[in-house]
């Protein structure tokens, strides 16, 4: 079997490596001319972590990122919303990794090339279009400068993004992906070390939130970390399309981000303002999505990652959903006796609980929990149970790490005995 994959991202690069362990031909077809290591900080939940640790990448992602102790809710005046530890120290089998983006993506590739040979990872090149044959699907692709190419498989796997080609020729009607309003500023910089190095913190509410946690460490420098920050806001109205089109690579500008937290947050941690003057250069992304499709596989042809179910960057679930896919893909493939029956095993437990995440992060996710108390007490509050209890806002947060799976070890525990 050779399996043909459009997208050289975080979630083509680890569904190859699987497909490679299980001794499948994998060839890969990147548009960008060179897999670069863009972006920022990126969380990695336990459950992907577990994924890419059983690929033999643990000790990179060590090396590369930081093991995240505890994960902090506030409102914009810094008072505790939600308080929990994650990883390791949540009773996990595995830690959560809190990791630059860019990193991330490097040490999986390398793996990919070492593992597949650089001759596997083709870039430069972009879909054009494909055709079924019979017992397999043949790939036109097609360069900057107008050189074409095609390439035969037993299946095409669209990883390719967003604006996936592959998506498109499957539902050329479906447009543009949809903006939520919510325009995201993300920047890193090197700041000082905060609490123990490991904490991760999200504060403010409805109208803006403000993300903060360290993503690497520098043994020469301790009291600082590479430290990853954050600005959601509402600039627009939802559905009517920003400015400027999605783009992890815009750069963006401190004119248009400053004024959603200066004046407004009063942390005792850090001053949003500041950590933004001190970044050189940050990232500008409209936060948008798709509504989730009816299928995803067509013949030999199937989609993964954010090409199948983009979602809105909300509870550190993009990149860990990706990795979910590529590993339930290559399984499917591996236990099924055809192509076909690996695809509808694969659509029927992936799609509808990546769908479920979807329309959860389309309503707040479990940062939805900010909202709700900003909603209630927007000048603050005394006592949190004041404002709501600890059972509703436990709901929020923990129903949505059940419904991602990564439910937490003494939760699952509990769902196991009211089951019996």
């Amino acid at each position: 079997m050779k399996v043909l994959i459009a997208g050289g991202g975080i979630g083509g690069l680890t569904t190859a490596l699987y497909l490679q362990r299980a001794g499948i031909e994998v060839e890969i077809f990147e548009r960008a001319d060179a897999v670069r290591e863009l972006g920022v900080g990126i969380n990695m939940l336990p459950h992907a972590v577990k994924e890419l640790a059983d690929l033999g990448l643990m000790a990179e992602l060590d090396e590369a990122g930081i093991r995240t102790r505890e994960l902090i809710y506030t409102n914009r005046f810094g008072q505790v919303v939600w308080q929990e530890l994650r990883g390791l120290d949540a009773g996990y089998d595995v830690p959560q990794i809190s990791i630059h983006r860019g990193r991330l993506l490097g040490l999986i590739h390398k793996a990919a090339r070492a593992r597949l040979g650089g001759n596997a990872i083709r870039t430069g090149w972009s879909v054009a279009g494909f055709t079924e044959t019979e017992g397999g699907v043949t790939v036109r692709l097609v360069r900057p400068d107008g050189s074409v190419a095609a390439r035969q498989g037993n299946l095409l796997i669209g990883a390719d993004g967003v604006h996936s080609a592959v998506r498109a020729a499957l539902y050329p009607d479906e447009g543009p992906p949809i903006w939520s309003g919510i325009m995201l500023w993300r920047g890193a910089t090197r700041w000082p070390t905060w609490r123990d190095g490991r904490t991760m913190t999200i504060a403010g509410g409805n109208v803006a939130k403000f993300v903060y946690y360290p993503i690497a460490v520098d043994p020469r420098a301790p009291d600082m970390r590479l430290t990853n920050w954050a600005v959601m806001a509402r600039t627009g109205d939802a559905g009517t399309g920003p400015r400027r089109r999605e783009d992890w690579s815009r750069i963006g500008i401190a004119e248009e981000v400053l004024p959603f937290v200066r004046d407004r947050f009063r942390l005792d941690f850090v001053d949003p303002a500041a950590i933004i003057a001190a970044t050189s250069s940050f990232f500008e992304y409209p936060n948008c999505d798709r509504d989730p499709l009816p299928r995803w596989s067509f013949g030999r042809v199937t989609l993964l990652g954010d090409a199948a179910h983009p979602m809105y960057p909300v509870g550190s679930n993009g990149a860990s959903q990706a990795i979910l896919d590529a590993k339930c893909l290559a399984t499917c493939l591996v236990c099924e006796d055809t192509i076909d029956a690996a695809l509808a095993r694969y659509d029927a437990e992936r799609r509808p609980a990546t769908a479920e995440i979807v329309l959860a992060n389309r309503r707040g996710g479990p940062e939805g929990v900010i909202d709700m108390i900003e909603a209630r007490a927007p000048d603050g509050f005394g006592m949190i149970d004041e404002v709501a209890s600890y059972e509703e806002r436990k709901a929020m947060v923990r129903g949505y790490a059940s419904l991602a799976g990564f439910a937490r070890p003494d939760d699952r525990k509990k769902e196991g005995k009211q089951k019996r």
